[in-house]
């Protein structure tokens, strides 16, 4: 038996509406093109990546660390 609870599940309607994304991922994820710190843009729901010029999207509520699915910052 384990000591570990498990966290409490959101309604699935929770990854569809609101904002989706969990601040508290960016301590954990990297950019996978220079391993650096990302930063989140809420209003374009992505994940900027400056060193590497690239901003990953977020699609309901997950990121998409894809290079191949990334855009290029102007």
């Amino acid at each position: 038996m384990s000591d570990r609870t498990d966290p409490p599940q959101a309604p699935a309607t929770a990854q569809t509406t609101g904002p989706g994304f969990d601040r508290r991922m960016l301590e954990a994820l990297l950019c996978p093109q220079t391993h650096g710190r990302l930063d989140y843009d809420a209003e374009r729901q992505e994940l900027v990546s400056k060193s590497a010029g690239l901003a990953f999207p977020i699609r309901g509520g997950i990121p998409v660390m894809l290079i191949d699915e990334a855009r290029a910052l102007d």
